[in-house]
């Protein structure tokens, strides 16, 4: 990695420079959560090597944010592209209805002796979204082949995001991402976020909704941490008394670690926090170190046996073409053999202490929140706390300028960065924070 640092002084420039990559992108790609309309037009990044990015002009941009949270130990690494180059020369793909391979079976084995001990097979799909479709679908028809139809409501938490899909949409916070399509979803029960102030409001809902629990299939939730949500952390005794009602009662557990999984929380899963474990895992985003798409759901022995029968019909009919894709496994063991290694606790150790440095030195802004490798700053404006604030545009073009990818979610800024990420560097963003804070 260039261990070179090097910082822009002054850059009077706009923070898009045209070139034709830009204006070829501009003619025939429609970008995700964009609008197009007033949006500037997209940064060609021509290569990347650890935690920076370079554009066409050779400007160098610090990855704050693990390009959408799912980089882990830095981009183009060599050791996880040797181990998928090796892989795409034996196998790159084959169906995975009836046949198998071995890098998939040795990252479901290699997952389960890290994951909760009650977990017991791993359902492989292609993204964060269809994971916990996969989940959604398995604990509702868990119930269904035992012929308890009746179950099949959802308990999801307020304000959470679990994807883009139709299902992950419905027991999603109900905003103006999924607004156009709220008659297509069907009903989701949600409990208010266990943070300080209402944890006693949440566990008395719970409790009340348990009444029910006949109806009730499952409960989704992001352990500790709302992603997309504006980084709302909570305590992990909260979610685990919130668990705990909810086996009592029959009521199936999902968690949704697509984002908090593979030590961003400073352990390697963001469930290893609580006693009491969730009957479904979700994985993704980190799980190929950022190299490829895969996703994962994992399950108990007990669900993955509600699907055996002599009746075809019990089976669990979901998957992807790309199912248990052989490259991408390779590169979920590549990033595994990495994660596990007492650098990468060492790394993820440090962030965590420099991210609590940051924090005590700024004890006076009420709204500073870390937890392992992430930082949150919720920025207080006239507008309040919304995706849609303004001062996101605001950030986001500051920062580019600055040299750094953070992507604000509106009036929260904050940071998840690789794990490989310098220190340097990371007092530099600080400084950087520091400058906007006090504009």
């Amino acid at each position: 990695m260039n261990e070179q640092i090097e910082y822009p002084v002054e850059n009077t420039e706009s923070y898009i420079t045209k070139s034709q990559l830009t204006e070829r992108d501009a003619k025939v790609v429609w970008h995700p959560f964009t609008q197009h309309q007033t949006a500037p037009l997209s940064i060609p990044i021509v290569r990347a090597e650890g935690a920076y990015l370079f554009d066409d002009s050779g400007k160098r941009y610090i990855d704050a944010i693990s390009s959408w949270w799912v980089n882990l130990h830095g981009h183009s690494h060599p050791y996880i592209a040797q181990k998928v180059a090796e892989q795409f020369l034996k196998l790159e793909q084959v169906i995975f209805a009836g046949f198998t391979h071995e890098p998939a079976v040795r990252l479901a084995e290699r997952l389960l002796e890290i994951l909760p001990k009650n977990q017991a097979k791993i359902f492989y799909s292609d993204n964060g979204s269809t994971s916990v479709e996969v989940a959604l679908k398995m604990a509702i028809q868990y119930f269904h082949n035992q012929g308890f139809t009746k179950k099949r409501k959802v308990i999801a938490l307020e304000n959470g995001y679990h994807g883009d899909t139709f299902g992950t949409m419905a027991v999603g916070a109900k905003s103006g991402f999924n607004a156009p399509f709220e008659a297509f979803l069907y009903e989701t029960i949600y409990l208010p976020v266990p943070v300080k102030g209402q944890q006693a409001h949440s566990l008395e809902t719970m409790k009340k909704l348990m009444e029910n629990a006949d109806e009730i299939a499952c409960f989704i939730f992001e352990p500790l941490i709302q992603g997309a949500g504006g980084m709302v952390m909570y305590e992990p005794e909260m979610l685990d008394a919130l668990i705990k009602l909810a086996k009592e009662n029959g009521v199936l557990t999902i968690a949704d670690e697509i984002m908090t999984g593979f030590g961003r929380t400073g352990k390697l899963f963001a469930t290893d926090y609580i006693e009491t474990k969730p009957d479904i895992l979700c994985l993704s985003k980190g799980l190929t170190g950022g190299a490829m798409a895969l996703g994962v759901t994992s399950c108990t022995q007990e669900i993955y046996d509600a699907f055996l029968s002599e009746d075809r019909r019990k089976t669990l009919f979901h998957s992807h073409s790309f199912t248990a894709n052989p490259l991408a496994c390779t590169a979920g063991l590549a990033s595994m053999d990495l994660l596990l290694s007492e650098e990468t606790e060492t790394k993820i150790f440090k962030i965590n202490q420099l991210h609590q440095e940051f924090k005590q030195k700024h004890t006076t802004h009420p709204n500073i929140t870390v937890k392992g490798t992430i930082l949150s700053i919720e920025i207080q404006t006239e507008e309040g706390t919304s995706y849609f604030n303004n001062i996101r545009d605001i950030a986001y073009k500051f920062f580019i300028e600055k040299g750094i990818l953070i992507r604000p979610l509106g009036n929260v800024i904050y940071l998840l960065p690789p794990y490989c990420i310098l220190e340097e560097d990371l007092k530099y963003i600080y400084g950087c924070i520091e400058e906007f804070l006090n504009l």
